[in-house]
C-alpha cells in the first residue's frame, strides 16, 4: 500500500534507519545470531520509511531487511601484526567484490 501511496506523490523523502537488535543477554538466543554493534550478539534491522515532506507526515513503511552477521571465526592466537594486516586486507578486498545481488537478494 505504501507504494501505491508513494506513486501518487510529486515528492518524498525516504528516511533509513539501521537497527541492532541485541540478544547477547538472552542465553538462549545466542545461537545462531550475529556480531553487532560493539561485542553485542543479535540481529541487524535496516527499515526505510516514506515522508511526506509538505505536511511532515509519514506514508508508511517501503522497505525492511531483517539479518544478521556470520560469526567471526577464531584467529590463531600466533598471528603477528604483520600477518593480521594481509588478513583483514584480504577480507575486506573479498567483500568489495561480492555482487550486489548477494548482498541484498530478492
Amino acid at each position: 500500500m505504501t507504494a501505491e501511496t508513494v506513486a501518487e506523490r510529486e515528492v518524498v523523502l525516504c528516511i533509513g534507519d539501521t537497527t541492532f537488535l541485541d540478544y547477547d543477554s538472552i542465553v538462549a538466543k545466542r545461537e545462531g545470531y550475529g556480531p553487532i554493534g560493539k561485542g553485542g550478539n543479535g540481529l541487524i534491522l535496516h527499515s526505510a520509511l516514506a515522508i511526506e515532506p509538505e505536511k511532515d507526515q509519514p506514508l508508511g513503511l517501503l522497505w525492511q531487511k531483517l539479518w544478521n552477521r556470520e560469526p567471526k571465526q577464531k584467529l590463531s592466537k600466533d598471528e603477528t601484526p604483520t600477518q593480521k594486516k594481509k588478513r583483514q586486507a584480504a577480507a575486506r578486498s573479498s567483500a568489495r567484490k561480492r555482487p550486489f545481488e548477494e548482498l541484498f537478494p530478492a
